[in-house]
């Protein structure tokens, strides 16, 4: 191993890991959550696939939040901000992933989810995400400062009148949190999911006839 584990989460990784093939994606994915301060997307994505593909039940888990807790050691609620500040970042920043690889480092997965929050359900204006965003991946600020101006501008905008497009924003943020949640239910009938996509679909549809390209 590159390092001696230094808490109890990363002891009971590495021994897990102990068991398996280097090669094995569940030994993958168990690599790169020992590395997750310093690799959050690459965790991300990876625990997006691990969900999708529903791998956790062939090494013994009943669920995805039973994997991320038992076996990864993450929260519930850490794993979903996890996978939806990635799937932000696939629909809204592509070149920041594509170019991870640069010395300059990427946001705070809790940054990003705040961005994610006032584009998909806080109905930030064009000029008050624009901000942010700078804030956040041009001047590089900390979490705890992104989130201060984050809380001024959902706080100053109490009276303002509201986005007509917040409501189905925050509509699809929900079905997509639904679609990552019900994909860790063992025995779900597929019309089930079915449904669900149709309703993200409609929804992205609406969203889309409302808000500008590319906004």
């Amino acid at each position: 191993m590159e390092s001696t584990p230094h808490s109890s989460g990363e002891r009971h990784i590495e021994k897990i890991m102990e068991e398996l093939d280097p090669a094995s994606e569940r030994y993958q994915v168990l690599d790169t959550a020992k590395r997750f301060k310093s690799s959050w997307v690459e965790l991300g994505d990876k625990l997006l696939r691990v969900s999708n593909s529903t791998m956790y039940r062939e090494w013994g888990y009943q669920s995805f939040e039973d994997y991320c807790v038992q076996e990864i050691r993450i929260r519930k609620q850490t794993a979903e901000k996890l996978t939806l500040a990635y799937r932000f970042m696939e629909r809204h920043e592509p070149a920041l992933l594509a170019n991870r690889d640069e010395p300059r480092p990427l946001p705070d997965f809790r940054t990003v989810d705040l961005l994610r929050q006032a584009k998909e359900e806080k109905g930030f204006s064009d000029e008050e995400y624009a901000t942010l965003r700078k804030s956040a991946v041009e001047e590089e600020r900390s979490h705890p400062t992104v989130l201060k101006r984050f809380k001024e501008v959902t706080t100053a905008r109490g009276e303002v009148p509201v986005d007509p497009a917040a409501p189905l924003r925050a509509g699809l943020a929900a079905a997509r949190r639904l679609d990552t949640s019900l994909r860790g239910v063992a025995g779900l009938p597929v019309e089930y999911g079915d449904l669900i996509a149709g309703l993200i679909g409609y929804l992205e549809g609406e969203l889309e006839k409302i808000t500008p390209p590319g906004s």
